[in-house]
């Protein structure tokens, strides 16, 4: 694959403790059964994930100083990520997550760091239209103060050929911004929402009436519905429905993130839009056997196709 793909996001580690029951209690104290440090955040597991499949990746974003920050930036190098433009400061430490994971979900606590500071000055435009074939962005509510700048940057990118991706992650202060959303999806070709996300943002849980809701211009929208599967609005207004792969999850954290990078992906490839939900949802349960969103095996396309073929299916 010889596709350039900026994204842009938020950069900062996961705490992850994972058990059966890894509820806080007050005054009581339990044990998990693993604890692990791994880089989190859905922009960099996407980014890393997205160059192990084979994508040439570029990563914007700003992170502290400090050894958090340090951490970051290495693991993306690590996994193949291009860090040129990831900026470090000594105005606010690096951001951190706590992922409190269970094999069916996850909890997130985040402190916000160095999270919502990316701001449009810092990204390099010149050289996302000199070098990208794709621009994708996560966590559309951790970035503050992006939010009002998206569609000007998504403008641009369609008008230099480049095709653009975005996921919302879930909106801590609720609000939802549905009409930013939908001014956005204009110049989206890849919206990569949740199920309960979506629903949120379109006041509607029925994927039938859905479309309804959304505005007339848009692109394609992959629906991540974890046990239920994914699915995937065509152009035509057609739903496409990928079901679960049967596995046993050990951790889901990043699960979504590996979704997204399989879809892109998938589509950078010239794929079918059926072709795209199944291989991002192999991702997404791959993810879902390892501890965090990324570890030292990440799988490449190969081993992808290989586990779909093993779930007795076709690409």
């Amino acid at each position: 694959m010889n596709k350039t793909v900026f994204i842009i996001g938020e950069l900062n580690p996961d705490v992850i403790l994972s058990g059966p029951d890894v509820k806080p209690e007050p005054n009581k104290e339990k044990w998990v059964e693993q604890f692990e440090v791994t880089l989190g955040s859905s922009s960099a597991i996407t980014a890393s994930v997205l160059s192990r499949l084979g994508a040439d990746v570029q990563f914007v974003s700003i992170v502290g100083n400090d050894e958090y920050g340090a951490f970051c930036v290495e693991k993306l190098r690590h996994y193949g990520v291009g860090t040129e433009y990831v900026i470090f400061t000594d105005k606010e430490k690096t951001g951190i997550t706590f992922s409190l994971s269970t094999p069916e979900d996850r909890s997130l606590l985040t402190y916000k760091g160095t999270i919502p500071l990316l701001e449009p000055g810092m990204i390099p435009v010149e050289q996302i239209l000199k070098e990208a074939d794709h621009l994708h962005f996560g966590s559309f509510y951790l970035q503050e103060n992006m939010k009002q700048h998206w569609l000007e940057l998504f403008r641009l990118a369609h008008t230099n050929g480049i095709s653009t991706s975005f996921d919302t992650g879930y909106d801590p202060s609720e609000n939802w911004d549905r009409a930013i959303i939908s001014s956005l999806l204009t110049y989206t070709d890849y919206f990569i929402p949740s199920e309960t996300e979506l629903e949120h943002i379109f006041s509607t849980a029925d994927l039938d009436r859905l479309p309804a809701e959304l505005p007339a211009q848009r692109g394609l929208i992959a629906v991540k519905r974890g046990s239920m599967g994914a699915s995937l609005l065509d152009s035509e207004g057609e739903w496409l429905h990928s079901e679960a792969f049967r596995i046993s999850p050990v951790d889901t954290t990043g699960a979504g993130d590996s979704f997204n990078a399989g879809l892109l992906y998938s589509a950078l490839n010239g794929n079918t839009p059926a072709q795209c939900l199944r291989f991002a949802s192999a991702c997404g349960a791959l993810a879902t056997l390892r501890i965090g969103g990324v570890s030292e095996r990440l799988p490449s396309a190969e081993e992808v196709i290989n586990f779909i073929r093993r779930q007795g299916l076709s690409l």
